[in-house]
């Protein structure tokens, strides 16, 4: 009879088995990790908190932090478990990585049929019809492209 109630409670035991691998275990990670974050905040960290605002460290209490924001560089201070993620440790390389992205050439990208368009040309039979009506599309479209600019 004791192999019986073990056979009956072997699919409950499972069940347990699986939740603590699928559902407990990956939030005590989870909440260890934003807890070491938290706890390594520094003066200068770009962060946002829970409630959606943007700033950036100006003091480090114990408990508390002072954040500036916006513009006109409002302080703000508030507690430590209020930040949800750190946007930026150091500012200067994004600030390194904007100019980089402004400095980059900008590839104008073409509509397909306009490449479509020019290379029918080439493909196409040596007529004098099918190369003049391959031709009048790309013509009348580079000239509402000028005007428009």
């Amino acid at each position: 009879m004791q192999g019986g109630t073990f056979y009956t409670l072997l699919p409950f035991i499972l069940v347990i088995v699986i939740m603590y691998f699928f559902l407990i275990r990956p939030q005590k990670k989870k909440e260890k990790q934003v807890n070491e974050m938290r706890s390594n905040l520094k003066v200068g960290d770009e962060i946002v908190t829970i409630g959606g605002i943007h700033g950036t460290i100006c003091k480090v209490k114990d408990e508390y932090l002072t954040i500036q924001v916006g513009a006109d560089k409002t302080k703000l201070e508030m507690t430590r478990w209020s930040v949800s993620r750190v946007v930026s440790n150091d500012p200067a390389p994004r600030k390194a990585a904007a100019q980089e992205e402004e400095e980059k050439p900008v590839k104008k990208s073409r509509p397909k049929r306009l490449d479509k368009a020019e290379e029918a040309p080439a493909a196409a039979p040596a007529g004098e019809e099918a190369s003049a009506a391959a031709e009048a599309p790309v013509a009348e479209e580079s000239e509402t492209k000028k005007e428009n600019e």
